[in-house]
């Protein structure tokens, strides 16, 4: 059985003469320790995606057809009580901008803590303990130090790293990992995804990487899901999908990458190559 398995999710916000379909009829499934990358232009859904598998579609957005299935269990409808034990429990989740995402006004080590604390069995002192090695398990220089700065105090990157560590917190068999590299610097970036990498093949996690960037999920992902307007419209191996992409949003999406056109395999589906 899959990890996870989205089943014709959809998501819908309203209009004044109406409802309009952000999701529309989405599904995929993640197996454990499986890395899956989803892609497509800003607003064709992915993130709402990602919300509604955790419960978090902002009001009045609703989820209006589907089941997400979590080793079996169907968090759409479930009680706000499951849903937070699932939240930073069993699922993890990274979000796009750490400088709004992380409380400006307590320590890294606070925060993580508390997280620690929110779903394991730990004293105050043993939270922090656990968040020095996370912080540790991330990389971040000089960790136990470090537990004590505020978010203002950390670079760009280190802030996306205080981030993974508090999707970790909790041990969580999945990591929903939204733009985690979009606003840092290319030498940044490649760290971070190297640290998904290292942490997948560790700790056994499975990772939804979501961007619009297809060079970013070549780099780690074995499966893609491609979306455009609310709906998966190509899904397959990443070799599969750059040597011989299937629909044209695909190969728009491919085209924009640098050299890409001017590959010999950029072939038409049964094309010669």
């Amino acid at each position: 059985m899959a990890l996870v398995q989205v089943e014709h999710l959809s998501v819908e916000f309203p209009l004044d003469d109406g409802w309009t379909t952000v999701v529309r009829d989405v599904s995929f499934s993640i197996d454990s320790g499986q890395f899956v990358g989803l892609a497509g232009e800003s607003g064709s859904g992915k993130s709402m995606t990602a919300l509604a598998i955790l419960g978090l579609v902002p009001p009045p957005g609703r989820v209006s057809g589907g089941r997400v299935l979590l080793d079996g269990q169907n968090l759409i409808g479930a009680r706000e009580n499951e849903l937070r034990r699932v939240r930073g429990g069993r699922v993890g989740m990274i979000f796009q901008e750490p400088a709004t995402a992380l409380n400006p006004v307590f320590t890294i080590g606070f925060q993580i803590a508390e997280v620690v604390r929110a779903h394991r069995s730990a004293s105050k002192s043993e939270a922090l303990a656990e968040a020095a090695r996370l912080l540790d398990l991330v990389a971040i220089p000089r960790a136990a130090d470090r537990l004590r700065d505020y978010p203002h105090q950390l670079s760009g990157g280190q802030r996306q790293r205080v981030m993974i560590a508090m999707a970790l917190a909790a041990r969580p068999a999945l990591l929903l990992a939204d733009e985690p590299t979009t606003a840092l610097d290319v030498t940044i970036q490649a760290q971070i995804l190297e640290l998904l990498e290292q942490l997948r093949v560790e700790l056994g996690l499975a990772v939804l990487l979501i961007s619009h960037d297809l060079g970013v999920l070549a780099e780690t992902c074995e499966r893609l899901l491609v979306m455009s307007a609310g709906r998966i419209v190509e899904e397959g191996a990443v070799e599969d999908i750059f040597n011989r992409p299937a629909h044209p949003y695909t190969r728009s999406l491919l085209a924009c990458l640098p050299g890409f056109a001017a590959r010999s395999d950029h072939a038409e589906p049964g094309g010669a190559e």
